[in-house]
């Protein structure tokens, strides 16, 4: 008499987590010129001259701007060169 073993069902799932995005801000100080955020800004990010005074505006008028967003070590590392070119800048988590 042969016996059949069934295999049990086994039920797997995956779960996909993305990390979290995290805002690189500069914020208004009554200290850097005008110009020099642009040029800052052009030479870290790469932004058009456009791109870099919009960026600019929006930072003097309402006081802060998001110039960059992405994973958490590479908004570390642009907040310390914006604070080595004398800016004020924060890293700010987006959250979900």
């Amino acid at each position: 008499m042969s016996q059949t073993l069934e295999t049990p069902e086994v039920l797997t799932s995956t779960v996909t987590s993305l990390a979290p995005t995290w805002n690189v801000v500069v914020y208004n100080d009554p200290v850097n010129l005008f110009t020099y955020v642009i040029y800052v800004l052009k030479a870290l990010f790469g932004f058009n001259d456009t791109e870099a005074k919009q960026k600019t505006l929006d930072v003097h008028q309402k006081g802060k701007s998001i110039v960059w967003s992405g994973g958490r070590e590479e908004g570390e590392h642009y907040v310390s060169l914006l604070l080595d070119y004398g800016l004020t800048a924060k890293l700010e988590s987006v959250e979900p």
